[in-house]
Order: C-alpha cells, then sequence, then structure tokens
C-alpha cells in the first residue's frame, strides 16, 4: 500500500507543478459555468420543475458537474497517454518494471484526481454557490454519501479510459475510438445536459451505464434525485460497474500483453 500512496502523491505532483495550467482551467470552467447557469435561468422561468429538478438542483448541478469535470477527466490526456506508450512500445518498460500496471496507474490517477478536486472543484462550487441560490443539503448524511460516490466515480472513470486505452494493442491508431467515446462521454455522464431532463425511459437507460456512474450519479445523490429514488441504489450500481471495468481491464490487459510484438524481440 506504501507503493500506491507515494504513487498516488506522484500524481499529485504532477498537475501540481503546473499552476498556471490549472488557474487557466479553472478560469474556463467558470466562464462556461455562468453561461450554462444563465441559460438555465431562462429554461426555469417558463418552468418549476423538469424531471425532478427545481431552479436550485439545475444551478446545483452547473457548478458541481463543472467542478467533477477534472477531477473524473472527462477529457483530458488521460484518454491517451497510456495509448501513446503502448503505441511507442515504451509499454514494454512499463510491463518489465516490478508494478502492477493497471494499479499503479490508478493510483496515480487518484493523485491526480485528488489536485484537481481541491484546486479546481472546490473554488468553483464555493464560487457559483455564493453568486446564485443553489441546493445545499441539511443532512450531514447526504454530503457523506456525496463524497463516497465521489470517490466512487474515480475508478469508474478510470477503467472506461484504461480499456479505451489499451484499444492500441489492436489499433494502429486511438484518436478514432477515443473521439467516439468522448462523444458518448460528454452525453451520457450529464456533463453537457442532467440525465433527468432525458424523456421517459431513456433517463434510466442512460443512467444505468456506467458513464453516468462518472458524473451524474454523484450529482443525483446531491440533490436528492438519485436512481431508484435511492443513494444505496446509485451506490451500488457505481461500486458494480467500478469492480466490473477493474476486471475487464484486467483481461483486457493480460490479453494485449500476449498480443504485444516489439522489433527485435
Amino acid at each position: 500500500m506504501r507503493l500506491y500512496f507515494e504513487l498516488a502523491r506522484r500524481g499529485y505532483r504532477r498537475y501540481s507543478a503546473y499552476p498556471a495550467a490549472t488557474v487557466a482551467g479553472l478560469f474556463t470552467n467558470i466562464f462556461f459555468g455562468l453561461l450554462l447557469a444563465y441559460i438555465l435561468l431562462a429554461v426555469y422561468a417558463e418552468t418549476d420543475e423538469i424531471g425532478g429538478y427545481d431552479v436550485r438542483d439545475a444551478i446545483a448541478y452547473v457548478w458541481i458537474s463543472q467542478g467533477l469535470f477534472s477531477v473524473v477527466a472527462i477529457f483530458g490526456p488521460s484518454w491517451f497517454d497510456l495509448a501513446i506508450r503502448v503505441r511507442s512500445g515504451d509499454v514494454a518498460t512499463d510491463l518489465q518494471r516490478p508494478l502492477d500496471l493497471q494499479l499503479s496507474t490508478l493510483a496515480q490517477d487518484v493523485g491526480r484526481a485528488w489536485y484537481q478536486l481541491f484546486f479546481r472543484a472546490i473554488p468553483q462550487f464555493v464560487l457559483g454557490a455564493i453568486i446564485f441560490e443553489i441546493t445545499i443539503p441539511n443532512e450531514a448524511g447526504r454530503w457523506l454519501l456525496f463524497a463516497v460516490s465521489i470517490a466512487l466515480a474515480i475508478p469508474v472513470s478510470f477503467g472506461i479510459r484504461f480499456m479505451l486505452n489499451l484499444c492500441s494493442f489492436w489499433l494502429l491508431d486511438h484518436r478514432g475510438p477515443t473521439l467516439l467515446a468522448l462523444a458518448l462521454n460528454n452525453v451520457l455522464s450529464g456533463m453537457i445536459v442532467p440525465l433527468a431532463f432525458f424523456p421517459g425511459s431513456l433517463d434510466t437507460l442512460a443512467r444505468l451505464l456506467p458513464f453516468a456512474s462518472m458524473l451524474q450519479a454523484p450529482i443525483d445523490i446531491y440533490v436528492g434525485e438519485p436512481i431508484g429514488g435511492n443513494a444505496a441504489t446509485a451506490l451500488t450500481l457505481q461500486v458494480g460497474w467500478a469492480v466490473a471495468l477493474y476486471l475487464m481491464g484486467r483481461m483486457m490487459l493480460a490479453a494485449g500483453t500476449r498480443k504485444l510484438v516489439l522489433q527485435g524481440g
């Protein structure tokens, strides 16, 4: 455990080495947060509730989603870092180290997520709560469940990204699958619009997919609208996807290492 803790620290330090990039990303998220908040305020001028979300829930969604955007890596270099190493053959060095590639990469990603949480997610959420009237849970229990859900969203996100990177063992170019996955992720995670706004059974179906466990599930728990009306259901779904994606990633990695061919042997 000490080894993976140190790897998480290095993942944290990797991103803390570029404070200007953090400030730029924070500014961008705040800009789009303000834009989306005022769009939703205009929408709610014509209605009181959409899919169980009132206007305070919807504005809370804006600032939580913009905050978690970087925490769960909706897009960014982690979607293709390992793929580049597979394509270049550098992954052979990674596999020769006395480390589990999947667990070591996960540990570094957890460090990355913690840095983004403290220096991007929390500041902009606080700013949004100051500027707008948003839903603020009164129960300590809901805050705890919200924190647990965020913690579970990280391995779910990692599992999706890890398997996508491993596709480079079989494909000559990782960019096609990456762009397709990013497009699906942006829509089905709840990044562009709350999944509660989807019509009919499409809402439920989208929330059952792993993408929703990255972003929509924590937001639903925060505003009190989790799938099935029960936070335990949403958390169980997240745990299930985290475990399933981890196991699928291990199988893909095992198959990929058998596929790996390097010039010279």
